[in-house]
């Protein structure tokens, strides 16, 4: 039981003194950055998906 608070008191310690957190403006930064990369891969998606329906529609319908 002294091993898991002795890790809890450290942990906290470590957490509050030695780890150095981000400010607002470069969680602001970042958080704009992994939006505009998510659309940016949504939109390819969206052109891959749109690709493939209309070369699969086209398949289909010179089988019939």
């Amino acid at each position: 039981m002294a091993k898991v608070s002795e890790y809890i008191k450290e942990s906290y310690i470590e957490l509050t003194e030695k780890v150095t957190w981000p400010t607002w403006r470069e969680l602001q930064n970042s958080a704009v950055l992994v939006l505009v990369a998510a659309l940016i891969i949504a939109m390819i998606i969206l052109v891959m998906d749109q690709s493939i329906h209309y070369v699969l529609d086209l398949f289909y319908k010179s089988l019939t």
